[in-house]
């Protein structure tokens, strides 16, 4: 594509995860429209990166006004040399970097005039009067151009949506359409009842669904979707007359269809005269009332003096108050507030001169958002004012700041220093924070970070690790990173982009993972040096060694995590909440592997299935095969229990001598085999094991749903699909053996016509276990094992050894290249296996989705969370410590749905009259003093026996098990006598090294029920 242009197509690669959020038809619309970004102080900015970064047609933004100080608290694309420039000109030079498919311009005149504003599909206004956001409220609705108003002042904010009269929703969620199996339909005056398998399908009253596969009640099948009333959690009925439909015999599958429904705004002036307001905060309902008339009163304040309220002013603060009755009084029906909340207006007097990075990054991240839905017509838009506001944020028991140390001292955080005084400014510089994640949330903490100045002086420093490469597609997310940074250690390259932003910013990029193995470096004395930690993590185990550690070392946490549109934000604070290990996600759904290798119903089930065969044919033969020939301790380890010894071996000699290829043609030979066997042979002898008409011990049909039955392939050379699969395997298999493949169609069309493929004979002996309950492993015969087939086999291979003198390349699926052959296999697999159990195939988009297990991602999503994330931040800085002046919060811009609640207080126990939480632990210091003997495991017990009336009958440490009162009484007696470190040492069959300073044991008590905390044991 051109720097500037567009074509119809996608660049898919760039837009990767985004598009599991949006989906192709509405990424489609969004690269048709052009939006206008009005005002670009913080707010703007991150309005505009966010959807520069979504990929719309073009952007222009827009500023009348020139570069202050106050700006640079969040405007990340000023520079101190940028003082007195137009905003609008100096931040699209940086804009335009961010994605080239997105023409970025500049508009600096006086006013936006009727001609220049309908150039546009969608105009956002940011820091504009009243009076502008009314006329051009006005005009936009008239000539039926989207509009968008945000603003941000200090501590509170305000959004406004008006996408005309009559807009098309075509996905109010996003969410995937819900199927469920049909167990039965009976027909009813109502119109008929559909009952299906699972317990709950899933399905609300309004839903559109469509049948499939019904038999017996064919009618039903491809009708036009129909609408359903909800009855019971696994039963609806069909809002249409089924009295004259054929009677329903068996099967079929039930389908949600997403239909358009339109919807209707009202102008600005008419919803600001009878708002309705989406509530951000249920505990603050009535807030956001009383920050419609707080806006308009400020809008008052500005047009009459010229100026904002200065911060902390008592006298503008009063001033703001009488204009806020003024527009209290005014007001009639639906605005109308009952009473006026005297202090919120002061508090809004008092910080709106302030300009916060992390209110900027919330609110920006839902405008834009809205800017996208406005454009795709995906999501349910706001509905139509939102208000929010984070008053928690203020020091605890301070009602009123002094006025002298929130004035601006013409520095880069006069923005911040206006709410919260210079205190917080000193304490924010001098933080040490550990950010573990430089990916989408950590660029965006980041920049958070630069702006707040937090690591900007004395000893503050944050310390960031990750340990990948930047990729094309973090692109559309990660904002700190360009094209030609693609290849790039991201910490490296995040600390570099936030230095430019705040020179003064002390920040060090580590390539680290996080976990045991990095306990050398990020050690005791790496962890008291700290302040607090934040997580920007993607999977769960790092998240909870994060947390663990937090624990140990009491340090704050603030973790954060999103998925497409929804995100949440949780607070860990030392002593007073729970930890995050201390909640749980639900477990993840898992398959039936007798489901997965015979039963497969729906696609996922092949997608899971190939996704395992990938790993079957081209990693785990030649991870067992390397493993045979370089470990002298391999065949010890098939001694083990469960060990499968056989199996393992056969694996290894089929890899090293029976399937191993001398050349190309050899892998095209082994991959059609392959089809043969999987899409052939194998569908026969499920066929021969359990016919189509096989009867259940009931008499019920077998092949009833869910379960479908299979039907076998004919190898075809006029069939795509097929030579698609042998292409990805053959190479693949080509690759394992370090030997050259090839994309030559036609070349390995003529290559097959020579293969040769042995006859299907069905096998006696097998085994294939009918029931999810069951295990699914097919057995037969020469799967038992057999101590002389084993012996034969170790000879062989013993034999063999000699002459492999080739090298073996493991595969580890990589879903993210194109070019690797990957997910050609796992779609091709997939959609074989599907055509198999008749099951519609999926794109490569689904597949890709599915098998990668990928996190669905988009920027608007992750800015705002980094807001809330943020705003946490500095309560932790000012040292809260009310359980309610901190917000858990889970929103969903979809919908749009949000919640902040206060955080779970750390759950409390009690053991004798002791009450303690997951924060206490038993202090044992194991040096009475430095060079003194150490405390053996005789005295620890004496000691919790005598000093905390605990009678220890079990003791472990790690995985290992050091202690227990049933022990062997000769193990024991030596035990007792033995130094606690040297214990665990032998115990564990490691020594301990350097940098451990301290061992944690959990301990058991004679009463099993009683829990008491751990044991730290300190021994330097």
């Amino acid at each position: 594509m051109a720097e500037t242009g567009r074509t119809a197509d996608l660049d898919e690669g760039l837009y990767s995860r985004q598009l599991y959020v949006l989906g192709h038809d509405a990424m489609m619309r969004m690269q048709t429209a052009s939006v206008l970004v009005s005002g670009m102080r913080g707010l703007g900015v991150e309005i505009a990166k966010n959807i520069i970064l979504g990929g719309v047609k073009s952007v222009a933004v827009h500023d009348r006004g020139v570069a202050e100080w106050r700006d640079l608290s969040s405007q990340f694309y000023l520079r101190e040399e940028d003082l007195g420039k137009n905003r609008a000109e100096v931040s699209q030079r940086r804009l335009a970097e961010l994605n080239s498919y997105v023409p970025v311009a500049a508009h600096t005149a006086a006013a936006l005039t009727e001609d220049y504003l309908m150039g546009f599909q969608v105009v956002v206004l940011t820091d504009s009067t009243l009076e502008e956001q009314q006329q051009v409220g006005e005009l936009c609705h008239r000539r039926g151009v989207k509009l968008v108003v945000a603003d941000t002042r200090g501590l509170f904010g305000q959004l406004f949506c008006d996408f005309g009269e009559e807009m098309t929703v075509y996905d109010a969620n996003g969410e995937q359409p819900l199927t469920a199996l049909v167990s039965i339909v009976t027909k009813d005056t109502a119109g008929g009842i559909v009952t299906c398998l699972e317990d709950r399908h899933g399905f609300e009253s309004g839903d559109y669904v469509t049948f499939s596969e019904v038999k017996g009640m064919t009618e039903l099948n491809g009708c036009p979707p129909v609408e359903i009333k909800c009855l019971h959690p696994d039963s609806f009925s069909i809002c249409c007359d089924i009295t004259d439909f054929s009677d329903y015999l068996s099967g079929g599958i039930v389908t949600q269809v997403k239909m358009p429904k339109k919807v209707s705004f009202k102008s600005f002036s008419a919803s600001m005269a009878e708002p309705e307001f989406t509530v951000t905060d249920y505990a603050k309902f009535d807030r956001p009332g009383q920050l419609h008339i707080a806006f308009q009163a400020l809008h008052a304040f500005q047009a009459k003096n010229g100026r904002l309220p200065k911060p902390w002013n008592q006298a503008d603060g009063d001033e703001l108050v009488t204009l806020a009755q003024d527009v209290h009084s005014a007001q009639m029906g639906l605005a109308k507030v009952e009473k006026l909340d005297e202090a919120i207006i002061k508090a809004m007097a008092f910080v709106s001169a302030g300009d916060l990075a992390p209110v900027n990054a919330f609110i920006g991240g839902l405008a834009a958002q809205e800017v996208m839905k406005a454009c795709t017509g995906k999501f349910t838009p706001l509905m139509q004012w939102l208000y929010f506001d984070a008053l928690e944020c203020l020091p605890e028991g301070e009602d009123v700041l002094p006025e002298e140390d929130c004035a601006p001292r013409k520095c880069r955080y006069d923005g911040q220093i206006a709410v919260f005084g210079t205190k917080l400014q000193d304490a924010l510089a001098k933080q040490r924070y550990f950010l573990v994640g430089a990916g989408a949330i950590g660029c965006e903490l980041m920049k958070n970070f630069a702006m707040m100045g937090l690591a900007s002086g004395g000893s503050g420093e944050v310390i960031v690790t990750d340990m990948d490469t930047i990729e094309k597609s973090n692109l559309n997310r990660q904002f700190l990173y360009r094209p030609s940074d693609v290849g790039e250690m991201k910490s490296d390259t995040a600390a570099a982009a936030v230095k430019k932003m705040n020179p003064s910013m002390n920040i060090t990029a580590h390539q680290n993972m996080v976990g045991y193995e990095s306990e050398r470096i990020y050690d005791d004395h790496f962890f008291e040096g700290l302040d607090g930690v934040a997580n920007a993590l993607d999977n769960v185990s790092t998240r909870k060694y994060v947390d663990g550690q937090c624990v140990h070392y009491y340090k704050p946490l603030l973790e954060s995590g999103t998925l497409g549109t929804k995100a949440n934000v949780q607070v860990v604070i030392p002593f007073l909440t729970e930890d995050y290990s201390s909640s749980h996600d639900p477990a993840e759904k898992t398959i039936p592997s007798c489901t997965v290798r015979n039963f497969p119903n729906v696609i996922e089930h092949t997608l899971h299935w190939a996704r395992e065969q990938f790993d079957g044919l081209f990693k785990q033969p030649s991870e067992k095969a390397i493993q045979y020939l370089t470990d002298p301790n391999f065949m010890d380890t098939l001694k083990l229990p469960g060990a499968q010894p056989l199996e393992v071996l056969d694996v290894v000699y089929r890899c090293l001598v029976t399937d191993r290829p001398r050349g190309w043609a050899d892998c095209v030979s082994w991959a059609r085999n392959h089809w043969q066997c999987e899409y052939s042979d194998k569908i026969h002898q499920l066929l021969h094991n359990i016919p189509p008409d096989q009867l259940t011990s009931s008499g019920a049909p077998f092949w009833a749903s869910p379960k479908r039955c299979p039907h076998a392939h004919d190898y075809s050379a006029d069939n795509e699909l097929h030579l698609d699969y042998v292409m990805a395997t053959a190479n693949l298999f080509a690759q394992t053996y370090g030997l050259s493949g090839s994309d030559d169609r036609a070349a390995v069309t003529r290559i097959l016509q020579d293969v040769s493929v042995a006859t299907f004979r069905p096998r006696s002996g097998v085994t294939i276990h009918d029931s999810v309950e069951e295990d699914p492993q097919e057995n037969s015969a020469a799967s038992v094992s057999d101590d002389s087939a084993l012996e034969e086999l170790i000879m062989l291979l013993s034999s063999a050894r000699s002459s492999c003198r080739f090298t073996l390349h493991p595969i580890d699926f990589e879903k993210d290249d194109d070019a690797n052959r990957h997910i050609d296999f796992v779609m091709a697999a997939s959609n074989l296996r599907a055509e198999n159990y008749d099951i519609p195939p999926a794109d490569r988009h689904k597949s890709k989705l599915i098998a990668g297990k990928i996190v669905p991602a988009i920027a608007t999503t992750t800015a705002s969370v980094a807001g809330l994330v943020s705003l946490e931040l500095i309560k932790v800085v000012q040292g809260h410590q009310r359980l309610e002046s901190f917000k858990n919060s889970f929103m969903n811009l979809a919908l749009p749905f949000f919640t902040f609640s206060d955080p779970i207080a750390a759950t409390r126990r009690t053991y004798h009259q002791t009450t303690w939480t997951l924060w206490d632990r038993f202090e044992v210091r194991g040096l009475v003093r430095p060079g003194g003997d150490e405390m053996t495991l005789r005295q620890f017990l004496d000691y919790f026996r005598t000093e905390h009336e605990l009678e220890i009958t079990i003791l472990s440490q790690g995985n290992s098990m050091v202690y227990a009162s049933f022990m062997d009484p000769d193990k024991l007696e030596r035990r007792l006598e033995l130094p606690m470190t040297e214990l665990v040492a032998e115990v564990s069959r490691k020594p301990l090294e350097e940098h451990v300073t301290t061992l944690v044991f959990v301990m058991c008590l004679s009463h099993s029920d009683v829990d008491v905390p751990n044991i730290h044991y300190t021994f330097h």
